[in-house]
Order: C-alpha cells, then structure tokens, then sequence
C-alpha cells in the first residue's frame, strides 16, 4: 500500500487554508471599489464593518446570536455534500421546523403541559419536520432521479407558502393585525440564555450540532461509507453498501440541523411563527458551507465571520450613509469569489509533479 507523502499533506492543506483567504482578499479588493463608487471611503467602511461585529461586547454578543442559526443551516449543505449532494432548501426547512415548534408549544400550553416538556416538544417537532422536508428532497433523488439541488430550491418556496398559508389563516392570532403571526408560545416556554451573556442557547446547540457532525462524518464507518458513496457510487455499490438509505439518512440528519435552527428562532428570538422566519439564513448558510469546504468544524469560524458581516448592516446604514443591504453584496461577492476559486483548487499540485510514465499494457507484462 502507498502512503501518501508527507510534504503532500502539507501542500494540500496549505493550499486549503490559502485559497479561501486569497478569495476573501479578492472579494474585499472588489467590495472595496463599489464602496468607492457610492462615494464612501473603503477603510472607514471596513473599520465599521469591524467595530459593528465585533469591537464591542454588545457587537460582539449580536454576532454570536447571528453566527447560531448560520451554524446549523450550514450542516444543512455540508453533510449532503459528503455524499456530492448539493442542496440549496435550508431556508424551508427553517420556515418548516419553526412552524412545528410553534404549533407544538401551542399544544403544549392548552394542554398545560410543563415548559420542560414544552420546550423537549418543540425541540423534537422543529427536528422531525426538518428531517422529513429535507429527507424528501434525498428521497426524490435517490427513488425517483430527481435532481436534489432543483427540489430543495423548490421546497423552499413550497414551505414560505405553507408558513403564509397557516398564519394568515388557521393559526392566526386574531390580535396580529399589520403583520399576521401565530400566538405567542408565552415566557415560560421560551428558550433562556447562556449564563452570563446575552446569547440564547442556540449558540450552543450550533456549536454541538457541528461537533457531532464532524464526528459522524470523519469519525465513524457511517461517514467513511457516504465519503465513499459520494467519491465512486458505482465502487460503493460494488461494494454492497445502502447508497439509497445513506443518503436519505444524510438528507434528514442535514434537515433535522436546519429545522432546529427554526424552533430557536421561534423560542429564543421571535417566540411565535410569522414572516419573520423567512430571514435568509438558510441561503447564508449555503455560503457558510462551501467557504467551508463543509467541513463542520470549518463552520463555526465561518457562522462567525458571517454573522459578523451580517450584524455590522445597521452600523454601515448611520455612520457611511450606505444601504442596510450593502453587506448583503458583500456576500455575494465572496460567493463567486469562493465558487471561482474552486478552480484553482490542485493546479498548482499538478503542475509541481513530475508526470508520470504511461503503465506496459497487460499483454506486454504477461
């Protein structure tokens, strides 16, 4: 068996490291310019952008409660991707699992149900829901050859209309007049914060969710077989493993973290369902996951980064006069930036190497 070299692991994982950063350089060379072009000046921005996320406590604290749902809608494209999946539906299964972990907590209060077993209610609801709406993109794929980025992306549409549907009618509050929600979940339902700061434990349901996925998928024989699914399907059939369950469990593992993601929307942050879940973080979460390399430990520094960007909006809009939207051009930027990098990805590798000598036909050696 051949090993491989030494020199070539660190090649490999510099080469990981630095092109991510060349593109964030890249993509700050060019968001640098449209900020000229508005008429303000790029350093004063990138200093605010800084000073909004993470020059202060507060700042910093805003950033980590942006950075949670990022986390876990993340998973939702990198454990896929093991696979060579790419699915695109976090944003539904947030709307889904936020919808579930409202309607759950409701139940629980007419039945008066403890908040320990309301919130374990909204918890399992917002992870079931989840699971079953990414799971069915998996299941499209795998059953029926229907692309899974297609029906993910449709998915999301599929699950806004029914959030829409239900609290603009069934589960309206009739007290919500200008903007149509379900009924509060109540205080004593709502999910507290970390002890000693002003984050909910979302952060740390990101935070673990990443740990566990990172040992699922590097760490155990489930992991290694959807590596293998994803990397040659027809070896891995070969080789009698259950590519169809593999990636059906995957899908719904992935579901399950983004469907989480809603229900703490819902109980730490909004405390009912409306258009509020539709906030974008399943589409940021996408871009969380390839920069990267959906690596899940890889994702919490990158939730972080992005959350910060995210969290500086407001500041951009007082002090530079520019839009709130204008960090969201920032990440679409660094979107392409990361997607064209791709590219460039073992060139140099290949060209350092000597090539190597054409193999003596079987005929010959014989």
């Amino acid at each position: 068996m051949k090993l491989i070299p030494q020199a070539l692991l660190g090649r490999e994982a510099a080469e990981a490291i630095a092109i991510p950063v060349g593109a964030l350089a890249a993509s700050l060379l060019v968001f640098g310019a449209f900020v000229a072009a508005q008429g303000a000046s790029p350093l004063s921005v990138y200093y605010e952008m800084y000073r909004g996320a993470f020059g202060t406590w507060f700042s910093f604290q805003n950033t980590l409660l942006r950075a949670a749902p990022l986390m876990l809608t993340a998973l939702c494209t990198a454990l896929p991707a093991r696979l060579g999946l790419i699915v695109i539906g976090g944003e539904g299964a947030v709307v889904v699992g936020g919808l579930a972990a409202a309607s759950a907590a409701l139940a629980s209060r007419a039945w008066g149900a403890p908040p320990a077993a309301a919130l374990a209610a909204m918890l399992l609801s917002g992870l079931a829901a989840g699971a079953l709406w990414i799971g069915l993109a998996g299941a499209l794929r795998v059953y029926r050859g229907v692309s899974e980025t297609i029906s993910s992306l449709l998915l999301n549409y599929i699950g806004i209309a029914i959030l829409n549907h239900l609290v603009e009618g069934a589960l309206r509050d009739p007290a919500s007049l200008n903007k149509p929600s379900t009924a509060p979940i109540g205080a004593e339902y709502a999910l507290g914060n970390l002890p000693g700061v002003e984050v909910h434990w979302g952060l740390a349901y990101g935070l673990l969710a990443c740990a566990l996925c990172y040992a699922l998928m590097h760490r155990t024989t489930f992991g290694f077989a959807a590596a293998m699914s994803g990397g040659n399907v027809r070896a891995a059939l070969l080789a009698g493993l259950p590519v169809r369950r593999l990636v059906v469990i995957t899908c719904m593992l992935a579901g399950a973290c983004a469907g989480l993601a809603g229900m703490v929307e819902v109980a730490a942050v909004h405390g009912r369902a409306n258009a509020s879940l539709i906030s974008g973080y399943g589409y940021t979460g996408i871009l969380v996951a390839f920069i990267a390399r959906h690596n899940p430990l890889a994702i919490m520094p990158v939730a972080l980064l992005l959350g910060g960007i995210g969290a500086s909006g407001g500041l951009l809009q007082r002090t530079a006069q520019l839009p709130d939207a204008t960090v969201s051009v920032l990440q679409g930027i660094l979107f392409i930036a990361i997607l064209a990098s791709e590219t460039l990805r073992g060139r140099t590798r290949a060209a350092r190497e000597p090539k190597v000598r054409q193999a003596a036909p079987a005929s010959a050696v014989a």
